[in-house]
């Protein structure tokens, strides 16, 4: 007589089981840590839906969960920035979507920023930002050529201090200082000028 297997093997199950807690830990971090820096693995784990062991089962520290939610921030970054043509109409307007695709990631990627024992080191950060950075490079570039950056700016310095402007910007938001609105139209202000760009009309 054949054997008859299962329709749905259990290994399946706890597999899509355990890949759906991973996600909703994930989801509540992120969720959480936009609100308060602060909050701890007890708070993450009652937001999920969880048990403390669970969230402990999936991200063995508080810091290997930070590192999941930044690189979910630069996965998100990326297919937000492939998803606003950068190299479409002129390097000013593609600056202001690049702007407006990444402003989310900016806030996610500097949430470690208010605990000093989790933030990342300056290699982690370096390797997270390199791809978001590739392709600000080319469009700093595509705008020294056509005339509507500053040409005599260094690319790479241009590159180095928007990131340092989108990173004080999300602190501003962590600060409660200024409005995810306020900050964004700060960082867009700020940038602009650091290009030699003309001022947007929004």
């Amino acid at each position: 007589m054949s054997e008859i297997k299962p329709a749905s093997p259990p290994r399946r199950r706890r597999r899509a089981d355990a890949e759906r807690s991973s996600a909703a830990i994930l989801d509540a971090a992120i969720r959480l840590l936009g609100e308060r820096a602060e909050a701890s693995m007890d708070d993450i784990a009652e937001a999920a839906g969880v048990t403390r062991q669970t969230v402990y089962a999936h991200y063995s520290s508080r810091e290997i969960l930070l590192g999941a939610v930044l690189e979910r921030a630069t996965e998100s970054a990326l297919t937000a920035l492939d998803a606003a043509e950068l190299d479409r109409g002129s390097a000013p307007e593609a600056l202001l979507r690049f702007l407006d695709a990444s402003w989310q990631s900016f806030e996610l990627l500097s949430l470690p920023l208010g605990r000093r024992d989790a933030a990342p080191s300056p290699e982690e950060d370096e390797a997270r930002h390199a791809p978001v950075l590739e392709r600000l490079l080319r469009l700093v570039r595509r705008g020294q050529e056509a005339g509507d950056f500053d040409a005599d700016a260094s690319p790479t310095w241009l590159l180095a201090a928007t990131v340092a402007l989108g990173h004080a910007a999300a602190e501003q938001v962590a600060a409660g200082t200024m409005t995810p609105p306020e900050a964004h139209a700060a960082l867009t202000r700020a940038t602009l000028r650091l290009y030699g760009a003309a001022p947007h009309n929004r």
